[in-house]
């Protein structure tokens, strides 16, 4: 397996470009399912996720092809409505067939998913709001089995704030006879992104981006272009990175305007940060301050933000409480971050880390994709060699974070393993 070595210690200094959203490309991709016609997608991400998702999309028999970041897809051709195991046993994501497929198909196949081993994920409220508009539902041998001649509209109440169940929900309804209405849909700009792409190609949607999006359906939808939104995740690591370790960055390409909190946690944390059309600059000439920091749903501080943030305020100035609200799996990467030197204790969903004036390098394995992240910032921060394993996690998530990061100076590199 790859491996990352880093010679930590150095500020980072530079521009850099954000590279299109894992967490908006996917269901997007999945979205091309629903159109009687080509679906051309600009700035999308190469990402393992990225290409497990086109391999899926193949696999049911579309026309999927890449040139650079773009990828334009043809679901014509479509002859399988099953999502195999092997193929979504790594990946979430690939439950977001389910709702594109019954739509139009009238039946999906979708083996229950895998993916970051950070907590219970359940697929639960896809399935109850996709029975509300009238499927049949089954689990059988392990695959979700969903039939339904045509969805109908329906009015569905979500148990709980869900990102993936809100896109599915949506893209089932836009083939469905009817209104429907989504409550207590979740707000991520993801979700808006997905539906701009929806509405490009012809579905009727209101409310995305509010806990309330109003779906009415439509008999058909047709091919459309669309530019997948940059990544604020993406954006916010780097951001931790150099306020973690000093310097200065210039983003481009980047979407200031959804990474509100994650903006003000590193102002005050110490960074200084201007902000003017799709660039962010941040400095930092100081140490860091600590900062607490609670998890939330959008336009809350994000979960896939917490490991990298509790990274800085491992080397901060006193000490920050992180608390993590959305999975219950996510401080995994604590034990590793103390190899380093870190002082991290936890108490329940709570980490208390006390900032120390140094981390020291040692070898480290990342546990799932924001983790590795939290980690490579970590090693940047440490005195000497720290070694970075299982980064196939961090591929699932981040395109080509090496380059990147050495584009702003780290001394970094990729090593092939042996096993």
């Amino acid at each position: 397996m790859d491996k990352l070595r880093i010679e930590g210690g150095r500020p980072l200094c530079g521009e850099i470009a954000v590279s299109g959203a894992k967490n908006a490309a996917l269901p997007i991709l999945c979205a091309g399912l629903l159109g009687n016609g080509p679906l051309a997608l600009d700035n999308v991400p190469q990402l393992h996720d990225v290409a497990t998702v086109l391999r899926l999309l193949r696999r049911l028999g579309a026309k999927a092809e890449r040139d650079g970041e773009r990828v334009l897809l043809d679901a014509a051709g479509v002859t399988s409505v099953e999502a195999p195991y092997e193929l979504v046993k790594t990946m979430r994501a690939s439950i977001l067939v389910l709702g594109p497929l019954l739509a139009r198909f009238g039946e999906a196949r979708v083996s229950l998913p895998g993916g970051c081993a950070i907590g219970q994920r359940p697929v639960d409220q896809h399935i109850k709001g996709l029975q509300a508009m009238g499927a049949q539902i089954s689990i059988e041998h392990g695959y979700v089995v969903a039939r339904a001649s045509r969805l109908k509209g329906a009015r569905i109440v979500t148990d709980m704030v869900t990102v993936t169940g809100t896109e599915n929900l949506m893209m089932a309804a836009t083939l469905a006879d009817g209104e429907t209405v989504i409550e207590n849909a979740a707000r991520e700009p993801e979700i808006v992104d997905l539906a701009a792409a929806l509405v490009a190609m012809g579905a009727r949607i209101e409310g995305a981006g509010t806990d309330r999006v109003i779906v009415r359906g439509v008999e058909q939808l047709h091919g459309a272009t669309h530019r997948v939104m940059a990544d604020r995740i993406e954006a916010g690591t780097f951001l931790c990175a150099v306020a973690a370790t000093g310097g200065e960055v210039t983003l481009t390409r980047a979407r200031p305007a959804t990474m509100d909190a994650t903006l003000d946690k590193l102002r005050e944390a110490g960074a200084s940060i201007e902000v003017s059309g799709d660039r962010i600059r941040l400095s930092m000439s100081r140490r860091p301050r600590a900062v607490n920091v609670r998890t939330a749903p959008y336009p809350g501080f994000a979960t896939d933000m917490q490991a990298q943030l509790m990274a800085l305020d491992c080397v901060a100035e006193g000490a920050g409480v992180v608390t993590e609200t959305i999975f219950e799996n996510r401080f995994m990467h604590v034990l590793e971050l103390q190899r380093l030197g870190a002082d991290v204790s936890i108490e329940g969903n709570t980490a208390i880390v006390r900032g120390v004036p140094r981390l020291s390098g040692a070898t480290v394995m990342a546990t799932d994709l924001r983790a590795s992240a939290g980690l490579v910032i970590a090693g940047l921060v440490a005195e000497g060699e720290t070694v970075v394993e299982r980064i196939y996690h961090l591929d699932r998530g981040y395109e080509c974070m090496e380059a990147k990061l050495g584009q702003l100076g780290a001394r970094i590199e990729r090593l092939g393993g042996s096993t």
